[in-house]
């Protein structure tokens, strides 16, 4: 994955923005997702020291992502009224401070508490994010732009588990366990981000002071071609635009089928290394941050295979397939090196799927359509960050093996695969309809320079 180095005006531009906005919103993304994850290193401290199940903790673990989800997208459609900057910086503010009060967690119902109200106060950071490449980027350079902003999640797992474990090692101080020093901690530092959002997030090209007039300008006209006819300045008479094409509705389940087996397996990962016969809550967070290195590669490399792929959807059907054949491989051997390795392969492929998902959506919408269209398929997709953790917590509940959740992957997987066909029909009959020729033309990856 490369930035654009020609000397053109737009290319210009175009490094500028993705040097100086793209970190600002990975800081917050990074900090979104290890305060969402970092239970996972608490998972056991949590069944000492309040008594939380197995059980509990997965519902508790997917709780967060049901709250997500019904608050998605009138979230995102307040962004679209009050602007990013803002809405982005009350967001990590909320977050920030629902983590820290976390550290109070004293039995399961204050633990799912804790939860839904953070994936409350969570929702719309991401198609908020998203919503602003639509408005940064033309469409060739919006899978770059978007793999630049899954480093954060990647950088979480990788780096999260570490500092998170590190955290962890404060257990007793001033009467505290080190789980919540975590949670305090974390939450404090994401509330200050929010602050740094607030003061330097600009919203469109024309507010950023390292822009010249011209190379704003240029960023602008570039996002703006291409921009969905149909779409408008208000949501009424375009629910259908926004909710009801059949390629939007295929695209959300197949994110789901995905989060089911990224969530399912990340929220598991510390207690699968610790399965292994790993102790001390540091080591146990350093290598779990496996997931983070395979996520990291899958981010900077498949974006930049998607640019030369002719067909969209087929890529899609690979990549949501290919994590059955890993699974079934961990299920087969019983090597804790071959094991945390596959991991690790896994994690690339899940996570270099997630900017293509994004880039196939935003080819096709803009304006209100794209806030509430984008926010609509995460709303459906991370339904499946719920479903995830909680089908591993009963299957873990069930057979006392923290990895007999890959079985549920190869499921999840399977399914995703078949779906793609049925995205390929769907992606050619929603293009031939916005083309201006009267015949359908086949279906194409519109990053693929003809």
């Amino acid at each position: 994955m490369s930035i654009p180095a020609d000397g053109g005006l737009y290319a210009v531009a175009t490094r500028k923005a993705m040097l100086r906005l793209l970190p600002l919103l990975c800081l917050a993304y990074f900090m979104s997702y290890v305060d969402r994850t970092n239970i996972a290193l608490a998972k056991t401290h949590l069944q000492a020291d309040v008594g939380i199940s197995v059980a509990a903790f997965g519902l508790g673990a997917g709780l967060f992502f049901l709250t997500y989800a019904l608050f998605e997208v009138p979230s995102n459609l307040i962004m679209y009224r009050v602007g990013p900057r803002r809405w982005i910086a009350r967001i990590a503010l909320s977050w920030g401070a629902v983590t820290a009060l976390m550290m109070f967690i004293a039995n399961d119902i204050t633990f799912y508490i804790g939860r839904m109200a953070l994936g409350a106060a969570e929702a719309g950071l991401y198609p908020a994010m998203m919503f602003m490449m639509t408005r940064w980027f033309a469409q060739k350079d919006r899978a770059t732009a978007i793999g630049f902003i899954y480093l954060a999640p990647t950088l979480g797992l990788l780096l999260g588990g570490p500092l998170g474990g590190a955290l962890m090692e404060l257990d007793d101080l001033a009467g505290f366990h080190g789980w919540q020093w975590m949670f305090l901690i974390e939450g404090l530092v994401t509330m200050v981000i929010g602050l740094v959002v607030l003061a330097f997030l600009p919203e469109v090209p024309s507010d950023a002071r390292w822009l010249r007039a011209d190379e704003a300008a240029a960023l602008s006209e570039q996002a703006d071609q291409g921009a969905d006819p149909r779409a408008g300045h208000s949501l009424k008479g375009n629910l259908g635009q926004a909710f009801g094409r059949p390629f939007i509705l295929l695209i959300g389940v197949i994110y789901f089928l995905n989060q089911v087996t990224m969530n399912g397996v990340t929220f598991n990962v510390p207690s699968i290394i610790e399965s292994l016969d790993v102790s001390g809550s540091f080591l146990i967070g350093l290598l779990s941050g496996v997931t983070g290195i395979g996520g990291t590669i899958g981010v900077l490399v498949m974006p930049a295979l998607f640019r030369r792929l002719p067909r969209e959807s087929l890529t899609i059907g690979v990549l949501a397939v290919a994590p059955a054949a890993i699974a079934a491989v961990f299920l087969a051997v019983s090597s804790p090196t071959v094991r945390i390795v596959l991991i690790g392969i896994m994690s690339a492929i899940i996570f270099g799927t997630l900017p293509i998902f994004w880039s196939v959506a935003m080819a096709r919408m803009s304006g209100i359509v794209a806030a509430a269209g984008l926010a609509f398929i995460n709303t459906v997709g991370l339904t499946g960050g719920f479903v995830g953790p909680y089908l591993f917590g009963l299957a873990e509940a069930d057979s006392g093996d923290p990895a007999s959740g890959f079985s549920i992957v190869i499921i999840a997987s399977l399914i995703g695969g078949a779906l793609a066909l049925a995205l390929h029909r769907a992606l050619r009959h929603e293009d031939a309809k916005s083309a201006p020729a009267a015949a359908p033309v086949p279906e194409r990856n519109p990053e693929v320079q003809p």
